[in-house]
């Protein structure tokens, strides 16, 4: 080898360890400054382009929230109740409606904006004057539904309000009075002396879908006025979970759109910002929102509302009924070809039901020639029919069809329930419940009327077939299997005749209504009740 080329090859493998360095520092070099490229571009804003669908959603909810809060307002109410009006409306299960403030359901810190530095119920009197009657401050939220003043708002919102105070959005505040009330529907209506106000259009309940996008609108703890919260459709038709009143018909609109105390009255809308809702209470265990809130439907409180306005009161039809939904556990005792329509456990005396010649047994399973899916359909499309209207009812009645024509008459608050969902019982062996016979003394300690027959309900086991079924003591039962119970022992006879491991339907008189029970008994047992 020359020295020439000897020369080259020695540099060479000199220049091998300066040129490896050299890589590696312009390797880190390179890598530091993409990071930082990189780090600089995402402190940055994204581009429209890739961010395109939300900042669609974003400017939609936008222009639907600037369309129905100019027509939202917040009522503020005085009402004068006594000592036990005052307990009883504080006292209404926890979180079960989102009316004016209940002190508990409010936030650390906010007592003091509504009930002073001494807290609620301060300077009430000295102890053992005659309780005098209070002074209630109340709050919540309402919706024009006219330019000229007509506003919706709930029924416990201004139940007993000797003053209401309606601020707009604007801030203007009128003094407005009240123009009827739909006690059944929790739905009031009252005016403010104004007109060409904003207000927003009704829309149609009858075509929501779970899942479709919902607006909330209203005044959260009465503090947080024109607040509006995005959620969904959780859920339609929900039932009634009042158990006060079982003729509410329900039918409501379940939503994840955050309701709080303050919110009841406010709008629910849709995407069109159209009035599908009004909301109406909460399930929470705290009084504040959980992720349920409910809202009567449009289809429901339009009809309301407009009565209201034409005549200042409503009218709701009324059969005189009580019901239970079929179930896949009754069905079969009823001879029924699938689960659906609904069961009558009680007719009233002289009602409309009573004079069409309608039975205990008899499965409601037709409406004007449509199908009733269940006990709520028929009882809210009932309830919506005028007094005075023709129906007929298709039923089946020990399994053959038949066609009943009857006249609706009209709900009166006094009037007996005309709904009711059950269960049965028992205190040991197959049921686990223990029974009497419906002596005088037991009568009138239970308060059981004089038509009232059967055996009544001692001891419940918990745990056992009838608590599962929802028997308690003081209930009385009427049948098993569809055959009337004559006292303890016919009861305790027929229960023994049914085959082991059969279920067995009840009829239950429970808190002045009747209802079918399924019971599965107790694997095994071969002794007792």
């Amino acid at each position: 080898m020359s020295m020439t080329t000897n020369s080259l090859v020695v540099r060479a493998k000199k220049l091998t360890v300066p040129a490896g360095i050299l890589a590696t520092l312009l390797f880190v070099v390179a890598f530091f400054f993409d990071h930082n490229r990189a780090m600089a571009a995402a402190a940055g804003p994204l581009d429209d382009s890739s961010v395109s669908s939300l900042v669609a959603l974003d400017n939609a909810v936008e222009a639907v929230a600037a369309r129905v809060t100019p027509a939202v307002v917040n009522v503020s109410v005085t009402s004068r109740v006594s000592e036990d009006e005052q307990g009883e409306r504080h006292g209404r299960g926890r979180g079960q409606d989102s009316s004016g403030i209940n002190p508990q359901d409010l936030p650390p810190g906010l007592q003091q904006f509504f009930f002073g530095p001494n807290g609620p119920g301060s300077g009430q009197g000295m102890q053992g004057m005659k309780p005098q009657p209070q002074i209630e401050h109340g709050v919540g939220s309402g919706v024009i539904v006219s330019p000229d003043g007509y506003i919706v708002t709930n029924d416990h919102v201004v139940d007993g309000a000797t003053e209401m105070r309606v601020t707009m959005n604007d801030r203007r505040v009128f003094t407005a009075k009240l123009v009827g009330e739909d006690k059944l529907n929790d739905l009031a209506v009252i005016k403010i002396d104004a007109h060409n106000l904003p207000s927003i259009p009704w829309g149609d309940s009858a075509k929501l879908h779970p899942g479709q996008t919902v607006l909330a609108f209203g005044s959260p703890f009465g503090y947080f006025q024109f607040s509006v919260t995005r959620g969904i459709i959780s859920a339609l038709n929900r039932p009634n979970p009042y158990t006060d009143d079982a003729r509410k018909p329900g039918d409501f609109i379940q939503t994840d759109a955050a309701i709080n105390p303050g919110n009841s009255g406010g709008p629910l809308v849709d995407a069109h910002g159209e009035l599908i809702g009004i909301d109406t209470f909460i399930i929470s265990n705290s009084g504040s929102f959980a992720g349920a809130g409910f809202a009567i439907p449009s289809e429901i409180a339009k009809a309301s509302v407009d009565q209201i306005i034409k005549t200042g009161t409503v009218h709701h039809g009324y059969l005189g009924i009580t019901m239970n939904d079929v179930t896949p556990d009754n069905a079969q005792f009823f001879n029924l070809p699938d689960a659906s329509g609904a069961v009558i456990s009680q007719v009233t005396p002289d009602s409309p039901a009573g004079r069409a010649g309608l039975k205990n047994g008899d499965v409601l399973r037709e409406l004007n020639g449509k199908k009733i899916m269940d006990g709520r359909e028929l009882q809210v499309a009932v309830s919506e029919t005028a007094p005075g209207t023709g129906i007929e009812l298709g039923i089946l009645r020990d399994g053959k069809p038949e066609r009943i024509q009857l006249t609706v008459g009209e709900f009166h608050k006094e009037a007996p329930e005309e709904a009711s969902n059950g269960g049965a019982g028992e205190q040991r062996g197959r049921l686990g419940l223990t029974v009497a016979d419906l002596s005088p003394d037991v009568r009138q300690q239970l308060h059981v009327p004089e038509q009232v027959h059967g055996a009544a309900v001692e001891e419940v086991r918990p745990g056992s077939a009838a608590d599962n079924a929802g028997l308690t003591p003081g209930d009385v039962i009427l049948e098993v299997n569809r055959h009337p119970v004559a006292d303890a022992d016919n009861f305790v006879s027929q229960v023994h005749a049914v085959p082991q491991n059969k279920d067995i339907l009840l009829l239950v008189w429970s808190n002045g209504g009747a209802s079918y029970r399924v019971v599965h008994p107790e694997d095994g047992a071969q002794n007792g009740l």
